[in-house]
């Protein structure tokens, strides 16, 4: 398996910030420039997020961010609740070292929401899943709940209105308590409302109008800039 390029990574890791949204333009020469790489770099991540189902590229236009589909949408939630709740279902009563690094998530998922920094707040939130798979000793699976928190921010971004970061940091809690007290069933019915929820509140029609929003931006920038 060829080594994940540090540039995909920073670009999924924006995705899960929710500072790359879907159909977002990703130029090679811009990107090259930033990271001061060769374009041939760039390309290469670039291919590797195709290949991973983040990027996109049309023809004489160039790379863009994927806009998920809202089945696709579907299917990354069914995804993530049939991993994660088979996680929870082996994890038994973990180590407390375990427990502590958890809470210490949870803890900074709280000074975020608090402090009122979107881009730090959504990332840690998406990013429990991962540090949850990992720290119950799944790595391989932690780079898979990746991917998928990635996908599902991207369609959430798409159809659902507007998430409510301190109930989910609060189920994020409520999870790790279950687990802390060696409860696995407690923690699967947890985890199971928690994506049932988001999955639930996701609607179709909310795409639509964030479409014709960008297209009328798109429309009204202005047609000669000042020199």
């Amino acid at each position: 398996m060829p080594a994940q390029s540090p540039i995909a990574q920073r670009v999924v890791d924006a995705i899960l910030a929710g500072r790359l949204a879907p159909g977002g333009r990703l130029g090679e020469q811009d990107l090259a420039e930033l990271f001061g790489v060769s374009r041939t770099l760039v390309r290469e991540a670039l291919m590797q997020l195709h290949t991973r189902g983040f990027v996109e590229v049309k023809p004489r236009r160039g790379w863009f961010v994927v806009q998920p589909s809202f089945d696709e949408a579907r299917e990354a939630y069914a995804a993530r609740r049939v991993i994660e709740t088979g996680l929870l279902r082996e994890a038994g009563k973990p180590l407390q070292s375990v427990i502590r690094r958890l809470r210490r998530h949870v803890a900074d998922e709280r000074r975020a929401i608090a402090s009122g920094d979107p881009a730090t707040r959504s990332f840690l939130l998406a990013d429990f899943h991962a540090c949850l798979a990992e720290c119950l000793g799944h790595r391989l699976l932690a780079g898979v709940m990746r991917d998928l928190t990635a996908r599902t921010t991207l369609a959430s971004s798409l159809y659902q209105s507007s998430p409510d970061a301190g109930r989910s940091c609060d189920d994020h809690a409520a999870i790790v308590a279950a687990l802390a007290d060696g409860d696995s069933a407690r923690a699967v019915k947890l985890m199971t409302a928690h994506i049932g929820d988001v999955q639930s509140g996701l609607d179709e029609r909310l795409a639509v109008g964030k479409e014709k929003h960008a297209r009328l931006r798109a429309s009204l920038e202005p047609v000669i800039t000042a020199a």
